[in-house]
């Protein structure tokens, strides 16, 4: 089911309210900084996003991805630098903004009392929604809460009660949705039918969200941004990502026996050897091709190469590289 546009602030008037010029951007954030006493949540951090995008936010935690989504959803103040939500600055339109954006926060907060319908009523009638029912309707359709609907929020698993947050999240219409850990707790399957809906409201609106599951992010965003002590240390495409690690490779080789490899070290182009008996990882060089070289070390050395291949770098390993430097 899709999800129309109605609602879009109108662009011609965010390019006079926004110096970045937002005709094609979403969200521009400018130097922005958040400080909590002496700590650096965020440090002069940049970006843009644009609308149809889904963005993936990555950090460790105490990163500050949190910090940057309660910014951009107004529930905090930045301590200096710029941010346009479709072309409004956030310091002085933030009621406005509210009325663009779709927030589900990692906590999840609802009233466990109520039945699923009353309480996105109760958040139709905060945003004023008219002919609410057929739109809660619609929702409930789309998260696919329809099964429970009979029951209390405080009676169902987790993996409902986050669909009832997506859901309230969708509700208004939102030209902006931020999703903090949306899928925590879903089955394997709810996974897949939430992942659906996020590609959805994808289509048409900016979506941004954060996750610890590296493979929901492979499968649902464009785009990542991992955070490390504050700064954006990564941007780009998914499959893009390497290039941060300083384009290296990984060769994977297995001999008939345990060798010392440590000698390898000193070939052109060898960065580090990581060694598990017979197995060994050779990390090197992106653009050094060492196979010739490991195939003169086993001759030399009289082992049998039993197979080789290189490594395609996950997701995760990328990450661990560039927020742990290893």
């Amino acid at each position: 089911m899709g999800f129309s546009r109605t609602g879009f602030f109108n662009q011609s008037l965010a390019v006079t309210l926004c110096p970045l010029n937002s005709r094609f951007m979403s969200i521009e954030i400018s130097h922005l900084t958040k400080l909590y006493g002496e700590q650096k949540a965020l440090d002069d951090i940049n970006l843009s996003i644009h609308k149809g995008e889904i963005t993936g936010l990555l950090g460790p935690n105490g990163a500050g991805k949190s910090t940057l989504m309660k910014i951009i959803t107004c529930f905090i103040p930045q301590t200096c630098g710029e941010l346009w939500v479709e072309g409004l600055n956030i310091k002085d339109n933030s009621l406005e903004i509210r009325k663009k954006l779709g927030y589900l926060p990692e906590n999840n907060p609802l009233y466990p009392e109520m039945y699923i319908k009353e309480y996105l009523a109760f958040i139709a009638g905060i945003y004023k929604i008219r002919n609410f029912q057929s739109k809660i309707d619609e929702i409930i359709e789309i998260t696919g809460l329809a099964p429970e609907i009979h029951k209390t929020i405080g009676k169902l698993s987790k993996g409902f009660r986050q669909r009832v947050g997506l859901a309230q999240a969708l509700l208004n219409d939102p030209s902006v949705l931020i999703l903090d850990e949306p899928t925590s707790g879903l089955d394997p399957n709810q996974l897949v039918e939430i992942r659906e809906v996020i590609k959805k409201a994808g289509r048409q609106k900016t979506v941004i969200m954060s996750t610890h599951i590296m493979q929901e992010v492979e499968a649902v965003c464009d785009r990542v941004i991992i955070i490390n002590k504050g700064k954006i240390v990564a941007d780009d495409k998914t499959e893009n990502l390497s290039r941060y690690t300083g384009g290296s490779r990984i060769i994977q080789v297995e001999f008939d026996k345990k060798a010392d490899l440590l000698s390898l070290k000193g070939s052109v182009g060898v960065l580090k050897v990581h060694q598990e008996g017979p197995r060994c990882l050779i990390f090197s060089k992106g653009e050094v091709d060492i196979r010739a070289a490991i195939f003169k070390y086993a001759v030399d050395h009289d082992l049998t190469v039993l197979s080789m291949s290189e490594n395609q770098r996950s997701l995760e390993n990328i990450f661990r590289e560039i927020t742990s430097g290893r």
